[in-house]
C-alpha cells in the first residue's frame, strides 16, 4: 500500500536524496515525486541538480531562490538574539532548516501533495528540525524519511541507485560530510571523528589559514538600525550583499573557524567544524552595540536567559514554537535603541571590536572619566556600599557570634 500518492522531496543532488526518488516509488508505492532544491546562497549551480532529479525519476524538479529570505527573516533575527549554541556555534546550518521546511510545506500545498519527504538519517539533528518545522506549519501532512528506515550503508545506497541509472560519483569520494549556504559551512565525518585529529587545511573554503592571512590589519565599520545590520563602511547594502561583503573580508583574514564538540539533539556528542565568518562577526558587533545602548538589567537578563534559550530553540528545531514567538517579541522590544556603528579590526584570525558609537549611547564620559570633568558624586558611594552590603554584614556578624 502506498504511504502517499504525491510527495515533495527536499533535494540536494547527493546520493541519499537521489536514491530517495526511486526508493519512494518502488518500495513505498509513491506515484509522483516532486523535488525541491533550495538556493540559500551556497554558491552552487543548481541547474545540474535540477536536471539530475528529473533523470532520477522526479516528475517535476523545483528550485527555490530563498537567499534573501534566508538572511532577512532567519539570520538577522538570530543576530538580534546573539544566537550562539553552546556559546560557540552561530547556527549557520541550523537556521536553514526551518526555511526549507516552510518551502516544502508551501510546495506541497501548491502542487496538491499529501506528503513531504527528506533524506535525513535517524542520527542527526536535521531530521528533528525538518519534522518539527513541517509539523508546526502543517500538522496534517505526512512526513516520509526513507533514509531513517531503509537500513542501507552508503555503499548499499549507491548500489541501489545504480539499479535505476543513478551514477555513483566518478571521482574518489570525499570522507567529509559538508553542508554549505551563504552563512557558512559545516564539515564533519572522516578523520574528523577523532577529536584529537587536527583539521587539515583542505577542508576549509571560506577562510584563509592564519599563516596565509594578510600581514596588515583591515577595518570595517558595521552600522545597525534597531538591531539589524544595514551598512558597511557607511555604504547601505542589501542583506545578501552585506553578509557577502563581511564573509569576504573576515574570511580573508582567517576569521570564522570553529572546532567544537557539540551536544546533538538526539543525545550524542559530535565533533563539528564550522566556517561562519560574517555571522560570527555580526553577532560580536551586535552584542557590543547592545552593551552601549541597553541598560545593565536588560543586558544581563537578555544574555543570561533570552539569548541562550533562543539559541537552543533554533538548534533543537523549535523555530516555529510558541516560546520562540514569545522570545521574538521580547527581543524586538530590546532592539528599539540598538542603533549605531561598531568598528571591527581584522588581523590574523581575530576580529576585535575597537570602537562603537550610537545616538542612544548610555555611556556618559562626564560620569566615567577620572579627569577633572568627573561629575560622579564620590561621597555617595559610602552610603551605597553600606546598604548594598547590609545583608552580608548581618550574615557575617551572626556567623561570628555563633562560632564564638
Amino acid at each position: 500500500m502506498s504511504r502517499a500518492e504525491k510527495v515533495v522531496l527536499a533535494y540536494s543532488g547527493g546520493v541519499d536524496t537521489s536514491v530517495c526518488i526511486p526508493y519512494l516509488k518502488k518500495e513505498w508505492g509513491v506515484k509522483e515525486v516532486i523535488t525541491l532544491a533550495a538556493d540559500l546562497g551556497q554558491g552552487e549551480e543548481l541547474a545540474p541538480i535540477q536536471a539530475k532529479a528529473l533523470k532520477c525519476g522526479a516528475v517535476e524538479s523545483l528550485v527555490a531562490d530563498a537567499t534573501e529570505e534566508f538572511v532577512k527573516n532567519y539570520a538577522f533575527p538570530a543576530i538580534k538574539a546573539n544566537a550562539l549554541y553552546e556559546n560557540r556555534y552561530p547556527l549557520s546550518t541550523a537556521l536553514a532548516r526551518p526555511l526549507i521546511a516552510k518551502l516544502l510545506v508551501e510546495a506541497a500545498e501548491k502542487y496538491g501533495a499529501d506528503a513531504v519527504a527528506h533524506g535525513c538519517t535517524g542520527k542527526g539533528n536535521d531530521q528533528v528540525r525538518f519534522d518539527l518545522g513541517i509539523t508546526a506549519l502543517n500538522p496534517n501532512i505526512k512526513i516520509l524519511a526513507p533514509a531513517r528506515e531503509w537500513g542501507m550503508s552508503r555503499e548499499d545506497a549507491i548500489a541501489y541507485g545504480e539499479q535505476f541509472g543513478i551514477e555513483a560519483p566518478v571521482k574518489k569520494s570525499s570522507p567529509y560530510s559538508i553542508d554549505r549556504n551563504l552563512l557558512g559551512r559545516s564539515i564533519e565525518a572522516g578523520p574528523l571523528e577523532d577529536p584529537m585529529t587536527e583539521p587539515p587545511e583542505e577542508i576549509y573554503a571560506m577562510t584563509k589559514s592564519v599563516v596565509d592571512a594578510p600581514n596588515e590589519p583591515e577595518y570595517l565599520e558595521i552600522t545597525f538600525e534597531q538591531g539589524t545590520p544595514v551598512a558597511v563602511n557607511g555604504i547601505a547594502l542589501s542583506p545578501v550583499a552585506l553578509v557577502t561583503k563581511i564573509n569576504e573580508v573576515a574570511g580573508n583574514h582567517g576569521v570564522g573557524r570553529i572546532d567544537m564538540i557539540e551536544n546533538r539533539v538526539v543525545g550524542i556528542k559530535s565533533r563539528e567544524i564550522y566556517e561562519a565568518p560574517a555571522l560570527l562577526v555580526l553577532i560580536k558587533a551586535h552584542e557590543d552595540l547592545e552593551s552601549l545602548t541597553l541598560t545593565s538589567d536588560v543586558t544581563h537578563y537578555k544574555r543570561a536567559h533570552i539569548d541562550e534559550t533562543y539559541s537552543r530553540l533554533i538548534y533543537e528545531g523549535l523555530w516555529y514554537s510558541p516560546l520562540k514567538n514569545a522570545l521574538d517579541a521580547f527581543v524586538e522590544e530590546t532592539q528599539k535603541r540598538v542603533s549605531g556603528t561598531v568598528r571591527i579590526k581584522f588581523f590574523k584570525g581575530n576580529a576585535t571590536v575597537v570602537g562603537r558609537k550610537s545616538e542612544y549611547s548610555l555611556y556618559d564620559s562626564d560620569l566615567s572619566t577620572y579627569g577633572e570633568e568627573d561629575q560622579f558624586d564620590h561621597k555617595a558611594a559610602e552610603g551605597f556600599i553600606y546598604v548594598w552590603g547590609l545583608s552580608t554584614r548581618v550574615w557575617a556578624e551572626k556567623t561570628r557570634s555563633i562560632n564564638g
